[in-house]
């Protein structure tokens, strides 16, 4: 059963998230500036609004990823890898997507830019502790379990 998210289209030209299959888990995320084109210099971050805005249910968050696509042959993806949308944000979903290669990448209105994923999240409350409870791995960090 499909959860019913509000969205407000902020500009007449934003176009509405879209799973590009059946069973995708993630809504393609469209460029909508408004400049019909936005430059992204190599090694640089660009701020890319999709013209939208959500109401994501309180429980959720939307995660923002990059299309493997675009980032496997463009070289282009969320600078922040993945980009967080809480439940009680109300503006324009924007992406920030930074180009990985040393050439100019042009990202025109219309074009998937990303992909939205909505997801539950636990809300916790931490509380101090002098101790922790013992583990098999205890505090073995990155790569302590070696290569193979």
């Amino acid at each position: 059963m499909a959860v019913e998210i509000a969205i407000k289209k902020l500009k007449d030209q934003a176009q509405l998230p879209k799973a590009g299959s059946a069973f995708a888990a993630g809504y393609d995320l469209y460029a909508c500036t408004g400049n019909g084109k936005t430059v992204i210099a190599p090694h640089t971050t660009a701020m890319i609004g999709t013209g939208l805005a959500a109401a994501i249910p309180e429980g959720y968050f939307g995660g923002v990823f990059a299309r493997s696509g675009l980032a496997a042959k463009q070289g282009l993806r969320p600078a922040n890898c993945v980009g967080v949308i809480d439940s009680d944000y109300r503006g324009e979903i924007t992406v920030a997507l930074h180009n990985d290669t040393p050439e100019e990448r042009v990202v025109e209105d219309g074009e998937r830019i990303a992909q939205l994923v909505v997801m539950p999240y636990l809300a916790c409350s931490f509380v101090p502790a002098e101790e922790l409870d013992e583990t098999d791995r205890g505090e073995g960090g990155f790569g302590h379990t070696g290569k193979r």
